[in-house]
């Protein structure tokens, strides 16, 4: 019986792997140089020759099945045997995949990459903000190589390297009359209005279980999402917000009094990575500039004892 030929097509996995990165058909077709029409012809013609799905519509984005990861993983060795044949002719533009949500990314995450690329010009950052949840997802499915994240937590197929420790500290107009304090309880918190972060947050619930504890009932004024948010309302005056100094003492430490909250809450950041897939270069070398490069505060160290 003659052997059935199984016939791959170069342009499929090209489309496979660009829309993997890209997330959507108009990215890939840009990273290509094709039209959008023929980056989706291309991956519904791999779809129909594999008889099975490879993207799914999520949120306006394309999410890519655990059977595309698959097959992107096993295609590595190809594009690296491609990327050898008759050697570079000009350097190879290595890429990075970062994901973190807005707390890291805008300011802090932006100026490091910006420093980053300066120092290594053959590499390629590519940024995405979004959710802690959406972090471990996109770390998980292999759409990225890096995360930074806030949320601790114990998950199959990622690994958390600790990355920075602070301590919570009280936020308000460098003229409030306790901004001269070298601490604040969470008792005189009592009657002061107070900027809060949304419940979603698990912090704004550890926050209210302190102050119940002390016997404190604050005004709370307003709910934001993000703790940028929180100092920024702080800065104009209208209250207090208990919040991470990381990395908001870099960025507001000149307009705020930033003031030590007098509790064990503790906050951790980390790098976040796939616990089945190797560290890329490119993420070790980020991951050492961070490290090397982040500016030093009175609230934040590097790692903590016992991890």
């Amino acid at each position: 019986m003659a052997k059935t030929t199984t016939w791959h097509s170069l342009p499929e996995y090209f489309a496979l792997r660009a829309l993997m990165q890209a997330g959507t058909t108009t990215g890939a077709a840009h990273q290509l140089g094709l039209s959008q029409s023929a980056v989706s012809r291309s991956v519904a013609s791999l779809e129909n020759r594999l008889g099975t799905p490879l993207f799914e519509r999520e949120a306006g984005r394309l999410r890519p099945t655990q059977e595309a990861v698959r097959l992107n993983r096993r295609l590595d060795p190809l594009f690296e045997a491609l990327g050898r044949i008759d050697g570079p002719t000009e350097p190879v533009q290595e890429t990075l995949r970062i994901i973190a949500p807005p707390s890291y990314a805008h300011r802090f995450l932006v100026s490091q990459i910006s420093s980053f690329l300066r120092m290594n010009p053959a590499f390629f950052v590519s940024l995405e903000v979004n959710t802690s949840d959406e972090v471990t997802r996109g770390i998980l499915d292999d759409r990225f190589d890096l995360g930074i994240t806030g949320v601790e937590q114990s998950r199959a197929g990622v690994k958390m390297l600790p990355y920075r420790e602070s301590e919570a500290v009280c936020a308000m107009p460098r003229d409030h009359p306790m901004a001269e304090q070298p601490r604040i309880t969470p008792r005189e918190l009592h009657d002061q209005p107070l900027i809060a972060l949304t419940r979603r947050h698990a912090r704004r619930g550890q926050l209210e279980r302190l102050l119940h504890q002390s016997r404190a009932i604050p005004r709370i004024v307003a709910e934001v999402s993000t703790s940028f948010a929180a100092v920024d309302l702080a800065k104009e005056g209208l209250g207090i917000a208990v919040v991470n100094p990381f990395p908001l003492f870099h960025y507001r430490s000149d307009d705020l009094a930033f003031v030590p909250f007098a509790s064990d809450m503790r906050y951790r950041s980390y790098f976040i990575l796939s616990d089945t897939r190797p560290m890329t270069r490119t993420a070790r070398v980020f991951m050492r500039h961070l490290r090397l490069n982040t500016p030093p505060d009175p609230f934040s160290r590097k790692g903590w004892a016992g991890a």
